[in-house]
C-alpha cells in the first residue's frame, strides 16, 4: 500500500524518525517543496521553515502520545519552480512503534488538493456570481415591466396591437384620450372601421408587410368618435403572430405644414411681384416708346391719306405693327411673371428666348451695366416652362445687379454641355447631355459662408424689406423639377456664375408664335356664321369688320344673357368668339359650357387680354374650344378661326 502511495502523483509521502527527524521523502515532495535527500536526517524544523509553524502541534502531539491524525483542506504555502503559491492539502500522520512500544516516528502522507480547493472556489464564485445575475435580471425584468406597464398607460401616442389580418388584439388608453374611443370598442374590430376610406388600401398594404416580417412607417387618418379627422404617424413591427405598433398625433404639424406651404406660397407671390416691380421703371419707358411709336404712326397714316399721298402708308403701318408686337410680348411676359399658375413645359429654343429678353433685361438693369449673350451653333432643344425660365433668368440678371452697384458686366451663355462618368462625379450631377445656360456677372462674388447658404429659402444678403430671400431657392426648385441642376461659383472681388443644366430634350422646339405682320391670311371657305361676344364697342366694331373682311357672317352682341338667346335659338353657327370677362353676371367660360349643352358640336374661340390659359384649369381645355390672347394679329385670328371650324365633331357627355 505504501508503495501504491509512492507512486501516485498526488500523494506525497514522509518518513520521520525520532526527534521528528527526516529519514526519508518521496520525489512528489521534493519537486512540490524544492526538498532533496540532503534533507535526510535533518529536524523538521530546518526541512520545512516556517511551514512547519502551522502544523507543527499536531505532529508533536501524535510522536508525544503516539496518537495519529488526519486534517482536510490544511493550507500551506509551497515555493514553486521558483514561484511562492498557496496549495491545499489532505495530511495524515501514523506514530511507528517499537517493539519495547516506544514511539519510534511518524509516517507521514500527504494529498495535494489544490486543484479541486481552487475548482470549488471558481464554482462557488460563479454560483455566487450567478445567482446575483438571476436576482439583478428578476430586478430588472420587474422594473421593465413596470416601466413598460407605466408607459402603456401613460403615453399620450396611441399604442395597439393588431394580428396579422387587422383586427385590433389590445389598445392602450391613449385611445381613449385621443381618439374618445373605449377598448371595447376596438378590441375584436378591424381597423379600417375608424379609418378614412382615403387611407384603407395604404393601412392594408401596412400590415400585409408587417405579415412579410418587416418594419413599417406610415401615416394614415382616424375619425374620431365626434367625427374629426386626426392624422396619425405610425411605426409598426411584427413579433411572433402580431403586429406592435405606436402612433402619433400629428394633425397639428399638419396644419402647421399647411399653414407655412400656403404662407411660403405668399411669399412666392410676393418674390414674382418684387420681380415685377424691379421692371416697371424699365416697361414704362419701354412703353411710352411704343405708344408713341403707334400714335405718331397713326397721325402720320391720317396726313399722308388727306395728302393723297397713301404710296407712303406702308412704313408707319409696319412701325405701328412693330410697336404692337413688341408691347403684346411686354404684357404677355409681366402676367406670366405675376400669375400664380403654373405652365406647362414646352419644347424651347433656348437661344430664342434668351435674345427675345435681353432688350428688356438691359430695360432692368440700368445703362451702367453691360447685357451681353453668347449662344452655341446647333443648341440643343430642352422642355421646361419658358416663363419659369424666363423669370429665372431675370432674377439672376437681377442678383447680378445687385452685386455690381458701380456698373459692371453680366453675360448670359447658352450651349451644350454633357457629362461624362468623370465630369458628372466631380459636379454631383447624373451622367447625360444637358441645355447649359449660364449667368455671370463681375461683381462683389460672395464668401464660402454665404456661397453654401445661397440655395437656402429666405436666405438673403439684401437689407430688410428689400428681398425676400427666395429667388435662388425658386431657380433651384424650378430646375430640380425640370429634371435639371443648379450649380454656382463665386469668389469674393471677383464675380459670380450660376449654371442651369436642363437634360436635353430630343425633338425639335414649338413653333413660336409668328410676328404681327402682313402673313397671308385664310379666309371663310363657304361664308361661315360666327357669334361674337365683347363688352368692348371697339373690339366689337374691329372684329365685325375683320370678319367681314374675311368673308365671314358676323352675329354680334354685348354680353353673355343675349349671346345665350342667340344660342339657344335655331340661328344656324359655325362659332361661337367670346371674350372671357363680360357683363350681367356670366362670363365667357360659362357662355360657352351652356352653349355647348344646346349645341354639342360648337366650337368656341376665347380671346382674353389674361395671360394665355390662366383661367383655362391650368390649360385644359374641353374639346372644341381655344384661347387666343389680345393683342392678337388678323393671320392669328383667322387661323385659329379656320382651324376650329374645321375639327371634325366633338362629342360631348
Amino acid at each position: 500500500m505504501v508503495g501504491a502511495c509512492l507512486n501516485s502523483p498526488l500523494l506525497g509521502t514522509v518518513l520521520w524518525g525520532p526527534e521528528l527527524r527526516m529519514l526519508y521523502n518521496d520525489a512528489y515532495v521534493a519537486s512540490m517543496a524544492d526538498r532533496h535527500p540532503a534533507a535526510i536526517g535533518r529536524p523538521v524544523a530546518e526541512v520545512w521553515g516556517d511551514v512547519w509553524d502551522l502544523v507543527a502541534a499536531p505532529f508533536e502531539h501524535a510522536m508525544r502520545t503516539g496518537e495519529g491524525f488526519a486534517q482536510d483542506r490544511v493550507e500551506l504555502p509551497m515555493v514553486r519552480n521558483g514561484q511562492s503559491e498557496i496549495t491545499y492539502w489532505n495530511i495524515s500522520a501514523t506514530p511507528i512503534f517499537g517493539e519495547d512500544g516506544r514511539i519510534l516516528g511518524l509516517l507521514n502522507q500527504g494529498i495535494e488538493i489544490t486543484g479541486q480547493v481552487v475548482a470549488e472556489q471558481q464554482r462557488l464564485v460563479a454560483k455566487q456570481q450567478l445567482r446575483d445575475m438571476n436576482e439583478q435580471l428578476a430586478h430588472e425584468v420587474a422594473i421593465r415591466t413596470e416601466e413598460r406597464n407605466l408607459m402603456w398607460d401613460t403615453s399620450p401616442d396611441l399604442m395597439v396591437v393588431i394580428n396579422f389580418e387587422g383586427i385590433f388584439q389590445r389598445v392602450n388608453p391613449a385611445w381613449l384620450t385621443l381618439l374618445g374611443y373605449q377598448p371595447e370598442e376596438l378590441i375584436g374590430h378591424h381597423v379600417n372601421e375608424f379609418i378614412t376610406d382615403e387611407d384603407h388600401l395604404s393601412t392594408v398594404d401596412a400590415y400585409l408587410a408587417t405579415a412579410g416580417g418587416k418594419q413599417v412607417r406610415i401615416v394614415n387618418r382616424y375619425r374620431h368618435k365626434n367625427g374629426a379627422e386626426h392624422w396619425i404617424s405610425w411605426v409598426a413591427a411584427p413579433a411572433g403572430d402580431k403586429t406592435y405598433a405606436t402612433g402619433r398625433d400629428i394633425t397639428e404639424e399638419k396644419a402647421r405644414q399647411a399653414q407655412l406651404e400656403s404662407t411660403h406660397e405668399q411669399l412666392r407671390q410676393a418674390q414674382k411681384m418684387e420681380a415685377v416691380g424691379q421692371l416697371t421703371g424699365g416697361l414704362a419707358h419701354d412703353f411710352n416708346n411704343l405708344l408713341a411709336g403707334i400714335s405718331v404712326s397713326l397721325e402720320m397714316i391720317e396726313a399722308r391719306i388727306r395728302q393723297d399721298r397713301t404710296g407712303e402708308v406702308s412704313k408707319y403701318l409696319l412701325v405701328a405693327q412693330g410697336a404692337t408686337k413688341r408691347a403684346a410680348a411686354l404684357t404677355h411676359r409681366l402676367l406670366a411673371f405675376s400669375r400664380r399658375q403654373t405652365l406647362a413645359p414646352k419644347a424651347i429654343n433656348a437661344g430664342r428666348l434668351v435674345s427675345g429678353m435681353l432688350d428688356m433685361v438691359q430695360r432692368t438693369v440700368g445703362p451702367n451695366i453691360v447685357v451681353e449673350s453668347y449662344c452655341t451653333a446647333d443648341l440643343w432643344t430642352a422642355r421646361v416652362d419658358p416663363s419659369q425660365l424666363e423669370n429665372a433668368l431675370l432674377n439672376l440678371c437681377l442678383n447680378a445687379r445687385d452685386a455690381m452697384p458701380e456698373g459692371g458686366r453680366i453675360t448670359v451663355e447658352t450651349g451644350n454641355r454633357v457629362f461624362d462618368a468623370e465630369s458628372a462625379r466631380q459636379q454631383d450631377i447624373p451622367e447625360g447631355e444637358y441645355l447649359a445656360i449660364r449667368v455671370t456677372d463681375s461683381g462683389t462674388g460672395m464668401s464660402p459662408e454665404v456661397l453654401t447658404k445661397a440655395f437656402e429659402p429666405f436666405f438673403t444678403t439684401k437689407p430688410m424689406g428689400e428681398g425676400t430671400g427666395l429667388g435662388l431657392s425658386m431657380i433651384y426648385g424650378f430646375t430640380q423639377q425640370s429634371g435639371g441642376q443648379v450649380r454656382i461659383r463665386s469668389q469674393l472681388g471677383i464675380g459670380t456664375t450660376v449654371s442651369l443644366y436642363l437634360p436635353r430634350y430630343i425633338g425639335t422646339a414649338e413653333r413660336d408664335n409668328g410676328p404681327l405682320g402682313l402673313a397671308p391670311v385664310l379666309s371663310a371657305q363657304r361664308g361661315e356664321t360666327v357669334l361674337v361676344v365683347d363688352d368692348e364697342p371697339t373690339v366689337r366694331l374691329l372684329i365685325t369688320d375683320l370678319l367681314a373682311d374675311l368673308g365671314y357672317r358676323a352675329i354680334v352682341v354685348a354680353d353673355g344673357v343675349a349671346a345665350l338667346e342667340v344660342l339657344q335659338s335655331g340661328v344656324h353657327l359655325d362659332l361661337l368668339l367670346t371674350d372671357v370677362g363680360l357683363p350681367g353676371g356670366m362670363n365667357g367660360l360659362q357662355l360657352a359650357n351652356a352653349g355647348q349643352l344646346a349645341r354639342p358640336d360648337l366650337r368656341v374661340l376665347f380671346i382674353t387680354g389674361y395671360a394665355e390659359n390662366a383661367l383655362f384649369h391650368n390649360g385644359l381645355l374641353e374639346p372644341g374650344m381655344s384661347v387666343l390672347s389680345k393683342p392678337f394679329s388678323v393671320n392669328s385670328l383667322a387661323e385659329r378661326m379656320r382651324e376650329l371650324i374645321g375639327q371634325p365633331p366633338a362629342h360631348h357627355g
